[in-house]
């Protein structure tokens, strides 16, 4: 029997840099099409994220200064969340542990930067020689899946890390070789709706870390988000899928309000609507005007 993104008439292929990326920027568009019996829906993990740092005190000698078995640990994190989102078909890029995570030079608030290549470990993910044999292990799976749509980073990789940057270009390169792609999506985050989020965590009551400020997040002007995809309904599963990621983020919720934080403590919303900006790819289609439905425009043949 062919696998599930074979057997849908509609394909939705993710490309992610670690385990909880997928959830923190997409789990709620994940859970929506997922639980859609005409759609199957891809996520690409390209590292297990072994330089993450752990919230967790007890588990706090997984990382990689220490045991260095924190990767493997976030591969079950990985599977809890997803089947927290529903029926989603997983791949590590390359395999397991093909690519290591490389780490990243904190900046200021959530931003970052990458570091010294010096730094950097012999099976980096933003390696610089290992650019086109991740291109083609993406393409490999590419050509197995056939997504009509793709959803990965914009150029700067939202934040900085240099994994979200390397994801970024393969991903773009990868797609723009690929017949089914009809649709190339960033996942991006709307300045307005963020800022609207972070007031109202402002004079939440007890919430127990401080908001971000909206110039430590990474926003997009709203005039470049073409898409914006409900996920109220799909909230329940989000907080569930990033309740699964314990070892990297908490969640809180109060007084009608939810948040969460990563192990800088920074208090982040968990949106309602999931953005993100359609870009040109080999035989996409244009936006008209803001997109409620990552298929909208597309005659699915099969």
């Amino acid at each position: 029997m062919p696998p599930p993104a074979r057997r849908a008439g509609r394909r939705l292929l993710f490309v992610h840099s670690h385990p909880d990326d997928e959830t923190i920027t997409t789990g709620g568009t994940i859970a929506r099409y997922a639980a859609r019996p005409d759609t199957a829906v891809t996520l690409v993990t390209c590292t297990l994220g072994e330089e993450g740092e752990v919230m967790v005190p007890e588990l706090a000698g997984l990382v990689a200064g220490a045991a260095d078995q924190l990767g493997g640990y976030r591969i079950g994190e990985l599977a809890a969340a997803r089947a927290a989102l529903g029926p989603v078909e997983q791949r590590f890029l390359g395999g397991v542990g093909r690519w290591r995570d490389s780490g990243m030079v904190g900046g200021h608030g959530l931003l970052a930067s990458a570091p010294p290549p010096e730094a950097l470990h012999p099976r980096a993910f933003a390696a610089p020689g290992a650019r086109a044999d991740q291109v083609a292990a993406l393409a490999a799976i590419m050509d197995e899946v056939r997504p009509q749509v793709v959803v990965g980073y914009d150029p700067g990789g939202g934040y900085g890390h240099p994994d979200h940057v390397r994801a970024h270009e393969i991903t773009m390169a990868a797609a723009a070789g690929q017949e089914s792609v009809r649709k190339v999506y960033w996942t991006v985050a709307s300045r307005f709706d963020t800022e609207a989020a972070l007031a109202e965590l402002a004079d939440a009551p007890g919430l127990p870390w401080r908001p971000a400020k909206p110039d430590e997040l990474a926003c997009v002007p709203d005039g470049s988000v073409t898409a914006r995809v409900d996920v109220a309904a799909q909230l329940p599963a989000k907080l569930a899928a990033l309740r699964a990621h314990a070892t990297q983020l908490t969640v809180w919720e109060g007084a009608g309000r939810v948040a969460f934080a990563l192990t800088n403590e920074l208090a982040q919303p968990v949106p309602v609507v999931e953005c993100y900006t359609l870009v040109g790819a080999a035989g996409s289609v244009r936006a008209l005007g803001t997109e409620t439905d990552l298929f909208e425009g597309i005659e699915v043949t099969g």
